[in-house]
């Protein structure tokens, strides 16, 4: 396997919503790499949670990129309005564009927009075998280890099945892991081949931010070489 680096992406949907500047810059401090966003339209998942307004917002406080998750029902739709808000990376889920031509128009529709990085993502039913037809198109491959919509849920270990897959099947891009990831997960996660790792809670709510942060860049980084 290539040599990886491991980053920590904190999910800002855990952050104190009335003080996002001042978390935003608690969790940079801490070692963040990047910031996660994650983008809901309570359609395409029970929840509704900030638009483009709050990105940009997000954008003019932040000093690491910004990792942009919309899990919406028409992501081309929104491609230039989260471009100009500042994400670095933007990722769509491939259940709303569910063929290999849909999902190339919405990533042909975020290049186009100006986004430097472009993700897809799968959900822990979806099957990720699809994918593989668009592994030379996108620069980031988002595993959701938990159903989306809400914080909190517990780790599915299955997914770690796609991850091993993507990793057999020669995708070298980034893969994020996204839901339940924490001092008991993150190794078998890196061990599986994930090299983006999305935590909430279990950043947010520690009492050591920048231990924990370090701890997490530590295991991944031993176990992802033993994978």
């Amino acid at each position: 396997m290539t040599e990886r680096t491991v980053l920590i992406s904190p999910s800002l949907l855990s952050c104190d919503f009335a003080e996002i500047a001042r978390d935003v810059a608690m969790v940079e401090a801490a070692g963040a790499d990047w910031l996660h966003i994650d983008v809901m339209d309570g359609h395409f998942v029970p929840n509704l949670t900030i638009g483009p307004p709050v990105v940009k917002a997000i954008s003019k406080v932040a000093t690491v990129p910004l990792d942009v998750h919309l899990m919406i029902s028409e992501p081309a739709r929104y491609a230039e309005a989260f471009a100009k808000a500042g994400a670095y990376v933007l990722t769509f889920h491939w259940e709303v564009a569910p063929s290999v031509e849909e999902a190339r128009a919405v990533i042909q529709a975020f290049r186009d927009a100006g986004v430097e990085k472009v993700g897809v993502s799968v959900n822990p039913d979806t099957c990720q075998e699809p994918l593989a037809e668009l592994f030379d198109e996108v620069d980031l491959i988002l595993i959701m280890s938990v159903f989306p919509g809400f914080g909190g849920q517990k780790f599915i270990a299955e997914v770690l099945d796609k991850v091993r897959w993507l990793r057999a099947a020669g995708y070298e891009g980034w893969i994020e892991m996204d839901g339940g990831v924490n001092a008991d997960t993150i190794a078998s996660c890196a061990e599986a081949g994930t090299d983006v790792f999305v935590a909430g809670s279990a950043i947010f709510g520690a009492e050591d931010i920048p231990g924990t942060i370090e701890s997490f860049r530590s295991t991944a980084t031993e176990r992802m070489h033993v994978g």
